[in-house]
């Protein structure tokens, strides 16, 4: 039997939705060590799978790898569509853990575009691979289509830069009780009315906010000045998104990252991809005050929802066998 055990990102967004530069998309993340995802997988004559969710990725993994069968059982898992990219880490733990069953080996970042990740955003398929901090390098704009591409007519985006997140920085997540953020067809429309209309002044804003004080920041472990400087990216994207996702920030997220925004213990805080999960920075001196803020900020928007203080992640996802 084999287990994969990987867990949540967050997206803070990226660098560049406008056709007028060269590359397009670009995304800015890093990996949780928390919710978790754990996949078992034991080699079987057929496919047998106890989630809904993973069966389409366990039978595309058996037909990719050309085995046989397998059995697979999800035995932890965190919510979908929420902001916290569960799809590639099911994907790529599924792939991984079927391979591993039948004693052979797939490399994540080749076979994501076979199981439909990977097309926009390398974020998730990095952190899989190697947890931590990470910047990608997005996809040649002149590849792009008014319909999505085909799955696997796509490469993983390239890795630009990756670093550890320091291990006493904490993240709140707040997670309100509402709609799903957006998936599927309908992610694909949002985002290709987006990129028709954006900006390029505000890709220009984000490659100076990245490179003079998003990076130095986490290269020299300056938590404030990272928390600030990824609340910007936020707010950028979202100016990007507004038509999409009812203004810069999904509804309540805007109420949410305003409270957080608001505890001295937060350094940053913003909507991760489509939301409706929130963010924010703290430290392992900050956890009470900010699990509290939290609180409040879900009261603030009038909903009700989930508040969770969890430590980054600087290594890839894990197999046992």
């Amino acid at each position: 039997m084999a287990t994969v055990t990987t867990a949540a990102r967050l997206h803070f967004g990226f660098q560049n939705l406008s056709l007028a530069h060269e590359r397009l998309y670009g995304g800015v993340g890093l990996a949780l060590d928390e919710p978790r995802l754990v996949v078992e997988a034991h080699p079987a004559d057929v496919v047998d799978c106890n989630d809904a969710a993973a069966e389409p990725y366990v039978r595309r993994a058996v037909d990719a790898l050309g085995v046989s069968g397998v059995c697979v059982q999800i035995e932890e898992r965190f919510p979908r569509h929420v902001g916290l990219g569960s799809g590639t880490q099911l994907a790529l733990a599924t792939l991984v853990a079927v391979a591993r069953a039948h004693d052979t080996t797939a490399d994540a970042r080749t076979y994501a575009p076979r199981l439909g990740r990977g097309g926009r955003s390398g974020i998730g398929v990095a952190t899989f691979e190697r947890g931590g901090f990470v910047v990608d390098g997005g996809h040649p704009t002149e590849r792009f289509t008014a319909e999505p591409p085909a799955e696997g007519d796509w490469e993983v985006p390239p890795i630009l830069a990756r670093h550890d997140v320091p291990a006493h920085w904490r993240f709140v997540l707040v997670v309100p009780d509402t709609d799903p953020g957006q998936h599927g067809s309908e992610e694909d429309q949002s985002m290709r009315q987006a990129v028709e209309r954006a900006d390029p002044g505000i890709a220009d804003e984000i490659a100076t906010l990245l490179t003079r004080r998003l990076l130095p920041a986490i290269g020299t472990r300056d938590r404030r000045q990272f928390g600030q400087a990824a609340a910007r990216l936020g707010r950028l994207n979202g100016a990007w998104y507004a038509d999409e996702q009812g203004g810069v920030y999904r509804p309540p997220a805007g109420t949410i990252v305003e409270r957080l925004s608001d505890e001295p213990a937060v350094t940053g805080a913003g909507q991760s991809s489509w939301g409706p999960t929130v963010w924010g920075l703290t430290d392992t001196d900050g956890v009470d005050a900010a699990r509290e803020a939290g609180r409040t900020a879900l009261d603030a928007a009038g909903v009700g929802g989930d508040v969770h203080v969890v430590a980054p992640r600087n290594t890839g996802a894990t197999l046992d066998e």
